[in-house]
């Protein structure tokens, strides 16, 4: 709601910050091509260390970060770590919640 009260003051801060995308503009749809032929970039696993993963975007059924309660928050990461911990093969990983790691791990 904030952002349709305060439209005339946020509007020109916002599409000045990307550069001239404004309020009504529209995203391209996406199109990467054919993905596959990009094939394994790191085959001998000399350059790739590690990736990471940021979710900063919220789920459906959730509301955006600020506005989760506690209970939403643990139901979401619980949602996320049980789905990434099903990846296998190259895709396996490690998930890491945001508190509890370790000085080293982090």
């Amino acid at each position: 709601e904030a952002y349709t009260v305060f439209a005339d003051l946020f509007d020109p801060i916002i599409e000045d910050y990307h550069k001239g995308f404004g309020r009504n503009d529209k995203h391209p749809p996406k199109n990467w091509g054919d993905v596959s032929i990009f094939g394994n970039l790191d085959p001998a696993g000399e350059y790739v260390v590690s990736t990471r993963v940021r979710c900063g975007r919220s789920l459906e059924g959730y509301p955006f970060n600020p506005c989760l309660t506690e209970e939403q928050y643990k139901e979401m990461e619980q949602k996320v770590s049980s789905t990434l911990s099903g990846l296998e093969g190259e895709l396996k990983g490690t998930f890491y919640p945001l508190t509890g790691m370790s000085k080293e791990v982090q």
